[in-house]
């Protein structure tokens, strides 16, 4: 198994006049979100976690898995390439006119929630417009999300694999040293977006009172063992899964969910979900961030 790698120091990578201003944009932005002051010295809420990954784990094998191009091919070897959504095109140069058929959906291959469905010529000439900007810098970098800022930027196209009144479910497999122990499950993304937390069994854990609830995918055991063969070098990843005419498809690997910032419902899910964080680090002690013990590096 390949050993992980951790760096201690924080943002070890950036220029030396932005430490300070990376720790107070974590303490801020948390507690606009949360209400409260993240503690980071000694974390255990899932949310504190994902701010003290973003101060100091420069695994270099993330921003590869982050990377939507290059994660395609890495899951592939993995899983198969029946688990892989087909790949129309990808580049830095938008054509006038696609060559491929509608609807599909273009996305930028170098961060999160960039993506636009295409169905006819009109929504590509939008596209194009609204997407330019996605190329111009790095992504994440106001909310230190480290893995993304080297990712090459570029756009990748793939088939839309939702119908004309619906997107597909979204299935976000949680998993902590490499077992998978939470579905979230994304619902009318671009219309009503919420979000339904389960466990393994299937048993709903946040949004009580939903009467709306989605069945559990017929392939569930088998994307909650692929979830795990990806995740597995990892103390935590977040695997995404669509399943599309009974077949499991991979979607994308996140290591900053929510960037540690979207508050739970119920709100001790954040420390439970913590708690199993906090286990996996403790179990693979090449990989523990310095908890209880963090300090600023000092200027």
């Amino acid at each position: 198994m390949r050993k992980p790698v951790v760096n201690l120091r924080i943002l070890p990578s950036l220029p030396h006049w932005l430490v300070p201003s990376a720790i107070a944009r974590i303490y801020i932005i948390y507690l606009w979100r949360h209400h409260r002051w993240p503690n980071l010295f000694n974390p255990r809420r899932f949310s504190e976690l994902v701010q003290l990954r973003k101060l100091n784990d420069r695994d270099p094998i993330m921003p590869i898995m982050a990377d939507k191009v290059a994660a395609k091919k890495h899951v592939g070897r993995i899983l198969g390439k029946k688990w892989i959504i087909p790949t129309y095109w990808s580049g830095t140069d938008l054509p006038d006119r696609p060559s491929w058929p509608y609807p599909f959906i273009l996305k930028a291959s170098h961060g999160c929630n960039q993506n636009i469905i295409c169905r006819d010529q009109a929504d590509w000439e939008k596209a194009r417009r609204r997407s330019a900007k996605w190329l111009r810098t790095p992504y994440g970098l106001w909310l230190d999300e480290w893995a993304y800022r080297d990712i090459p930027r570029s756009y990748i196209v793939e088939p839309y694999l939702g119908t004309a009144s619906k997107v597909p479910i979204d299935y976000k497999i949680y998993v902590f040293g490499g077992k998978a122990a939470f579905i979230q499950v994304h619902l009318n993304r671009y219309s009503n977006h919420r979000w339904i937390l389960f466990d393994r069994q299937w048993k709903q854990l946040s949004m009580m009172g939903d009467s709306d609830l989605p069945p559990a995918p017929k392939n569930l055991d088998e994307i909650l063992d692929s979830a795990e063969k990806i995740a597995a070098d990892f103390d935590f990843a977040r695997i995404d899964f669509y399943e599309i005419a009974g077949q499991p498809k991979f979607g994308e690997v996140t290591f900053y969910p929510g960037s540690g910032l979207d508050p739970f419902d119920p709100a001790e899910l954040d420390s439970t979900i913590g708690a199993l964080w906090l286990a996996a680090l403790g179990s693979r002690p090449e990989r523990q961030y310095p908890v209880g013990q963090w300090k600023p590096k000092t200027v």
